[in-house]
Formats: C-alpha cells, structure tokens, sequence
C-alpha cells in the first residue's frame, strides 16, 4: 500500500496543504488539497473518495476536482462519506450557488460526482481495499477509517480528538502497519483544541496509551502557524515511533 501524503496540514499557507492522502494513486482519503496538489492527469486515475467529515479544510477541493476533471473521466468520482457529511457538501458547497452541483452534470444519469453513504462500522469493498469506517470525537459526521489490502491495515483518523473505539478495533485488525492521526495546536491552546475536538501533544501522548502498541505513528493535522513550536512539544515527548508530518507530497509505503 503507498501513501502519498498531498496534503497533510490543518491549515493552508505557502508551503501547508490541507488533508488529502492518496493510497496507490486511485483510493483518496478527504479532498483538501487534491486539485492544487497533483497534476490533473493524476488526477483523473482517482476512482474512490472517502470523506472523514465534512470541514472544509478536508472538502474544499472536491469542488476544483470536479470541475479540472469534467468530461474526462468517462466515469464518476465516487464518493463515499457519512449522511451527516454528504448532506452538510450537498447543502453548503455543490448547491448550485456556491459552487455547480456537480452530481448532475452533464447529466444525472452520468455525474462527475456520485455520493454512497457509509454507517459506522459497517464494512464495504471498493476492489481490493476492505474500509471499515469507523465514528469518532469530532463533528460535521466524522469518522476515522481502517483500510485494508492484502491482509494489511492502515489506520487512519483526521481530525479527533481524544477517542476509544476505533482504538479498540485497530488491536483486532490484521497486521496493522501505520496508524495516521493528528496534533493540531500546541499544549498552551488546550481549551481550544478540546473545544475544537482536536489534539495538544500533551493530549496525543495519552491517546497514544489506548493505541495497539509498536505500530508506528505519524502525526498530521498541524497548524501551520504552530508547525515550530508543535515540532519541538512533540519532541519534548520522546516517542520514538512518532513521525510528523511537517512537510507535504511525501510518501510511504506499507
């Protein structure tokens, strides 16, 4: 399974993506940076989009996707996202005033966009990848998901903030390679990350004590205006299987 971290960032400034990961250039995990962070040919060879909720930060380019990849496809973009964060896209983004909806054109019949609602811990195939969504702390319908291929597990879960079951699930899954999570504001913002649902260092360090044990970490979701002083309180922490990721369009292989 390759990684392709587009964007991994909770924010966007020169240089800071917002969240998209591309598993083996076809699976994409959230649309924040996947227009303006690859090229559209790539782009085109997408077939699957998992939303984790409906922020914008993780759907914003859904709507330059759609539009740089119009008519030339030949098939839709298939998206599959909860019914809090489907309705949430519908309502707010592709409403026709906003932006074009886009799960009518051309036609209906044969959109760029096609949405499939997913229930938490109800698991589903797209080709060789088994997805099993699961909910976590975080609102606008978010979820965290376990993605298997080949008898391997990568977990994944941006944006949250302390949680439990998907934690529970990961110690069940096969052979779990990566868990991929998040540290957004540094430990002086506390009240705002847990007002926001997101994670401190000082609060990662906790959750890291419910996650299966020697599996290794990588931290996303950083504030790009707390990137520095984020990657010295992880530091200060001393755990050695943390990688952040401070620098987007890199990639890794499991």
């Amino acid at each position: 399974m390759l990684v392709r971290v587009i964007g991994g960032h909770g924010g966007v400034s020169p240089g800071f993506k917002a969240t998209s990961y591309l598993i083996d250039g076809k699976l994409l995990l959230d649309a924040g940076s996947v227009a303006s962070g690859i090229q559209i040919d790539e782009q085109v060879l997408i077939d699957n989009i998992l939303i984790s909720h409906s922020h914008l930060d993780h759907i914003s380019d859904l709507a330059f996707l759609a539009d740089n990849c119009f008519g030339l496809k030949g098939r839709p973009f298939e998206i599959h996202a909860s019914k809090i964060a489907k309705d949430s896209i519908m309502k707010h983004l592709l409403n026709d005033e906003i932006w074009p909806d886009f799960t009518k054109l051309p036609t209906k019949d044969d959109p760029t966009l096609r949405f499939h609602e997913v229930d938490s811990e109800q698991p589903f195939m797209l080709g060789e990848y088994k997805i099993l969504p699961v909910q976590v702390n975080h609102p606008a319908g978010g979820h965290g998901f376990l993605i298997e291929k080949n008898g391997k597990t990568v977990v994944f879960t941006q944006d949250t903030g302390p949680t439990d079951r998907i934690w529970d699930l990961a110690k069940k899954a096969k052979d779990l390679k990566a868990i991929f999570t998040e540290v957004s504001f540094p430990n002086k913002l506390e009240k705002v990350a847990i007002d926001s649902f997101h994670h401190t260092p000082r609060s990662i360090e906790q959750e890291i004590k419910k996650m299966p044990e020697g599996v290794p970490i990588f931290l996303g979701h950083l504030k790009p205006n707390y990137q520095q002083q984020l990657i010295q309180e992880v530091d200060d922490l001393g755990i050695d299987r943390i990688s952040l990721l401070t620098a987007d369009d890199t990639s890794f292989v499991f």
